[in-house]
């Protein structure tokens, strides 16, 4: 099991690098491999012969297995890895591009939107619903044809503007452009020292920013640490604040309580003393209470009999009267208008004499 999984290794290995060498054979143009090997390193003219001898070994009955040294396969690698990082540069280059055309289509197209809303507020506002007449409810035509005419001379304001402002552009992209073609001129002027010169400042500046760049991460550091050290003493701090508040407002509760209680007291003591006067008003009317004879409570309870007995009777007998009442009343009432039914003359010469 161990050597089969060594020979599959082995085997997508080998795969790899045929797709590799197969890919760098079909970008090299066959029509210019005699003329690469004359210039080319003995690498690419090792590459050459081996697909020299590849094209010749499918024609030939014999086929010979043709191996690429470890030197050969690694430049192999890295044209490949070179040309695969210039393809995504330029991909990468080329969506930069498309992106930057999208994005200027959608400003265009935004601001475009904005100036359409705000046209179309302001044709609403001054034409649609401030134009009409208010006696036939029209729009008025001279209105309507003055917001044209100023739309034009603002477009036309625009568009002179806008010209201004290229013709500007151009004459700045003229400048930079001489500038920059005599800067190329006085590059060319260099000589070899210059640039050595410079190449020894470049590489004393690296030092001192590399310097500057430890002594940044020095201090960051002891930033970074003071700052946490700083966050624990203003935890410590919010926690302290938090328990002095609720000391603070449960001293406050604590003596509200006190005066609350002390309030209640005052009303207590005073209850009391009112308890006491009554306590003792109640003990002197004890004291000089006599209790009365037995023989006079039953008197009493007796006339309390009869009197509520006599008050029941008078009770019926308003009840009795106030029915004989109705009904004499009823009595009455029928007739009189019976009076009125058969002598309604009667009634009319007194109504007439009152």
């Amino acid at each position: 099991q161990f050597a089969l999984d060594e020979i599959r290794n082995e085997n997508d290995k080998l795969d790899k690098e045929t797709a590799i060498l197969t890919k760098y054979l079909k970008r090299v143009d066959p029509k210019d491999i005699q003329t690469q090997i004359k210039e080319a390193s003995p690498v690419q003219q090792d590459v050459v012969r081996v697909h020299k001898r590849r094209s010749r070994s499918r024609t030939g009955s014999t086929e010979r297995l043709l191996k690429l040294t470890t030197e050969q396969k690694c430049d192999i690698a890295q044209r490949e890895h070179d040309e695969l990082r210039e393809e995504i540069n330029k991909f990468k280059h080329e969506t930069e591009k498309i992106l930057d055309t999208y994005r200027a289509t959608r400003e265009e197209a935004e601001i475009r939107l904005a100036e359409m809303k705000k046209s179309s507020y302001e044709f609403n506002r001054d034409i649609v619903l401030g134009a009409k007449n208010l006696r036939t409810g029209r729009v008025v035509a001279e209105r309507v044809t003055r917001y044209f005419e100023d739309k034009m001379r603002s477009r036309k304001a625009l568009i002179e503007k806008l010209r201004l402002k290229n013709s500007t552009l151009k004459v700045q992209k003229k400048k930079l452009q001489l500038q920059l073609k005599q800067k190329e001129e006085m590059g060319e002027v260099l000589h070899e020292v210059d640039f050595k010169q410079l190449r020894i400042e470049n590489n004393q500046y690296l030092e001192k920013i590399d310097e500057r760049n430890q002594e940044l991460l020095k201090l960051k550091h002891s930033s970074g640490n003071t700052l946490q050290v700083l966050n624990t003493y203003k935890k410590k701090l919010n926690n302290l604040t938090m328990e002095s508040n609720r000391l603070k407002l449960e001293i406050s509760q604590r003596n509200e309580l006190l005066t609350k209680i002390d309030k209640e007291t005052e009303l207590v003591e005073k209850e009391r003393e009112k308890a006491e006067s009554v306590n003792a008003n109640l003990r002197r009317q004890l004291q000089d209470y006599i209790v009365p004879e037995v023989i006079d409570y039953v008197q009493v309870r007796a006339d309390l009999y009869e009197l509520t007995k006599t008050m029941k009777t008078w009770e019926r007998k308003v009840d009795i009267a106030q029915m004989e009442l109705q009904k004499y009343q009823k009595q009455w009432l029928m007739m009189r208008e019976h009076s009125r039914t058969v002598n309604p003359w009667a009634t009319m010469e007194q109504h007439a004499a009152l």
